[in-house]
């Protein structure tokens, strides 16, 4: 699938040319891998490809598909997406051992441009009580691993695990020796969040300085949020001499999430002052981009998110607005249209058809669902319009979510009854598609929500234990929709579901269904020791 977009490349930049240009910048998104790892964030192999195809239409320069080794389902992902994605580099991750490189360099047979990722511990901490190896085991390790990964491709990358946190000597030792191994990237991640912007700069400054061979190969920076400086880490060794950064749409991720992609790329175009370098990204699609990871992975962006959070254009002050209202630039550094959003006057209503609606869609981002997800998403569209006075924008946007996000579910809403009130008991009975069968149940509970939760479980037989439900208005107002999220855990695996709707109790079924689909998925996985990067 070549795609073509006026402002896209139709060939990127690879580890090996990428000496052409010292300014340009390598994205490398590990959004279906690193960002898959968030606790409760979950996709199935239609979700995955959809975010492939997102990456791969926005200029990415490398996807990081998955982790081959971790399950069949990762490994059919990171298969399936090379088989489809024909711009970017398709990267799997490997540990530093030789199934692990066999069994990526199988997924990655298809892809127009592979690439393996292999990583080590390198701190004394890790290789003392996680690996139990000594340094030198730890050093021939990393030779024969990017040696037998070479075999396969000439795009090898390799990380020393817990880089930040590694002894300089050490670190410098098993770069040059990676590097002489044939890795023609080395990144150098701060796994756990622990560093700061200089601690980091130096890091990369030194390497260049000490290890022969070096300045000829990509230097890479892959950053977490620990403490909150995983995009200021990440464009400081850019300054310091990085030329690839590894990032995740929404900055999702484990614990506190990875560097964010827009924030970075929008740092880097806002401010070519500080950061005078640039990249192939299209940022008229990260709102899209953003918008479709939130759907797919239940996992919705705060407010307050830089770039693309639901204030990041909002203006209440009356200071502000009158500064905006004067002169936009007062008070925004970057346009909304610049990563996607748009001023429409299309009003929508009851008497609106499908092809206004979906022209409606195409404004807001959603140009590329499938089918049966503009089918549900319009249905549901018309019903809320016969009993809502005010259609906005975010309800439209609650709804696709909602509606892509389900579009691939084993279990799915078909209808929901309840009895409520403070007189008599609570009881909910509920009809549901389980693997295209329908069937029902009816139970009681301690309230209404309880009896929808009771009767799906008998529906669907599960042991999770539920750890959150928040409700919250999608709109102002009574009519407003509602937007409720659940989130389960079973047997450590946690897993987080939305659901939206006119009504409450039936957002509160959708979120439920939405989350015991994920479930579903997340048993899928094993995690293999030391799977961080």
């Amino acid at each position: 699938m070549t795609v073509q977009t006026a402002a896209a490349p139709t060939a990127r930049t690879t580890a090996a040319s990428a000496g052409d240009d010292k300014n340009r910048i390598i994205i490398f998104d590990t959004t279906l891998r690193d960002g898959e790892q968030s606790p409760g964030c979950s996709m199935n192999l239609e979700e995955k490809l959809k975010v492939a195809r997102m990456l791969d239409e926005m200029g990415v320069d490398v996807i990081e598909a998955g982790f081959p080794i971790a399950s069949n389902g990762d490994f059919e992902a990171v298969r399936e997406v090379a088989a489809i994605v024909r711009n970017a580099t398709v990267a799997g991750l490997a540990r530093a051992t030789l199934r692990d490189i066999d069994r990526a360099a199988e997924a990655l047979k298809g892809a127009a441009r592979p690439r393996i990722h292999t990583f080590l511990s390198t701190s004394p901490l890790h290789m003392k009580y996680k690996l139990q190896m000594e340094p030198e085991a730890v050093l021939q390790a990393v030779v024969d691993s990017v040696t037998h990964a070479r075999q396969y491709t000439d795009d090898v990358e390799w990380s020393p695990e817990d880089g930040s946190r590694t002894e300089p000597d050490f670190l410098c030792r098993t770069i040059e020796a990676a590097i002489k191994a044939g890795a023609t990237t080395i990144n150098i991640p701060d796994t756990v969040g622990y560093a700061t912007p200089e601690d980091y700069a130096a890091i990369f400054r030194m390497v260049l300085e000490r290890v022969p061979g070096a300045d000829g190969i990509v230097l890479s920076a892959h950053t977490h949020n620990d403490l909150g400086l995983a995009v200021a880490n990440a464009l400081a060794a850019v300054q310091a001499g990085a030329r690839q950064v590894e990032c995740t749409i929404n900055g999702i991720g484990e614990r506190a999430g990875n560097a964010s992609m827009e924030e970075i790329v929008m740092a880097i175009r806002t401010r070519p002052d500080a950061y005078p370098y640039h990249n192939d990204i299209v940022t008229q699609h990260i709102m899209k981009a953003s918008r479709l990871l939130s759907s797919v992975t239940g996992f919705q962006v705060q407010p307050n998110k830089a770039i693309v959070g639901a204030n990041a254009f909002a203006h209440e002050s009356g200071i502000h607005q009158d500064g905006m209202l004067k002169h936009a630039g007062t008070y925004e550094i970057m346009t909304p249209e610049s990563i996607g959003l748009t001023k429409t006057n299309l009003v929508m209503g009851k008497h609106s058809g499908r092809n206004a609606f979906r022209t409606k869609l195409r404004e807001l981002g959603y140009d590329d669902i499938g089918d049966n997800a503009f089918q549900d998403a319009f249905q549901r569209f018309k019903d809320l319009a016969d009993r809502k006075k005010e259609l906005f924008d975010e309800d439209i946007v609650a709804l696709i979510d909602d509606s892509v996000a389900q579009e691939y579910d084993r279990i799915r809403f078909v209808s929901l009854g309840v009895m409520a009130g403070s007189i008599g008991s609570q009881s909910a009975q509920i009809v549901l598609e389980i693997d295209g069968d329908t069937r029902w149940a009816q139970t009681g509970g301690s309230g209404p929500v309880d009896a929808i939760f009771n009767a799906i479980t008998k529906l669907v037989p599960h042991e999770a234990k539920l750890q959150l439900y928040q409700v919250h208005a999608v709109t102002g107002g009574t009519d407003a929709q509602a937007e409720v999220s659940v989130r389960l855990e079973e047997g450590g695996k946690t897993v987080v579901g939305n659901g939206a709707d006119y009504d409450t109790l039936v957002a509160s079924a959708r979120a439920y269904i939405h989350a015991l689909n994920k479930l579903l998925v997340k048993r899928e996985k094993t995690a293999p020791e030391a799977l961080t990067a």
